[in-house]
């Protein structure tokens, strides 16, 4: 699972030959803060600010919404929260360019950001909504996760006795099928992370091994 990353910096959106967004955000987003997505309309990509923490419709006060910025892709047809975002195929793409993860060092854990070995963005796979709470529109979206018990690279994060949970990385080649999918293909999409393009770091240190981000 993942509850915190650097969204894709706006002076490198260029990377994936999109346009630049006109609004600005955080350069590390938490759940609850707003971030930027693309999703496609009248199939144009457009860029949105959501809300990190679906919304479901059906929400009356947001202070009762927890932990809803992941969603198991076992569970997420069926999962009050999100079932509405997945039946409508409302998916979207979340751009980043680290993704932080705990691991655990003398059964202590540390933060360890992770990103492409050759520091490109990547785009991650998600679904979003919209609510209405107390008269306020909101825009929201949350990142889908699968299993990665046995994966060779990410296996190694999360507390030692946990289920080891991964996101799910569109590659470019597919991000626009993965935009116009129905929910029934969705499986299809559900990637391993390519463990050979991908490093982590400490997040302490994470600035002298990517001399290039900025």
């Amino acid at each position: 699972m993942c509850s915190n990353y650097e969204p894709i910096a706006k002076n490198r959106i260029h990377l994936l030959d999109l346009f630049e967004p006109t609004f600005e955000y955080k350069s590390h987003i938490y759940p609850n803060y707003e971030a930027p997505l693309l999703f496609s309309k009248k199939e144009q990509l457009e860029w949105r600010l959501a809300r990190f923490g679906l919304v479901a419709p059906w929400v009356k006060e947001l202070k009762k919404v927890h932990n809803t910025y992941n969603a198991r892709t076992e569970t997420v047809h069926e999962k009050p929260s999100f079932r509405n975002a997945w039946k409508k195929n409302q998916f979207c793409l979340i751009p980043a360019d680290v993704i932080f993860e705990p691991k655990y060092i003398n059964n202590k854990p540390e933060w360890w950001g992770i990103y492409r070995k050759d520091e490109m963005p990547f785009t991650i796979a998600g679904i979003y909504e919209y609510a209405v709470v107390n008269g306020e529109e909101i825009r929201s979206m949350s990142m889908l996760t699968i299993n990665s018990d046995h994966h060779p690279f990410m296996k190694q994060f999360h507390e030692p006795t946990d289920e080891k949970r991964s996101i799910i990385v569109i590659p470019p080649e597919l991000r626009n099928d993965w935009l116009h999918c129905k929910h029934e293909e969705a499986k299809d999409f559900f990637l391993d992370m390519p463990a050979d393009e991908f490093v982590a770091q400490p997040k302490s240190e994470l600035k002298k091994f990517r001399p290039n981000a900025q």
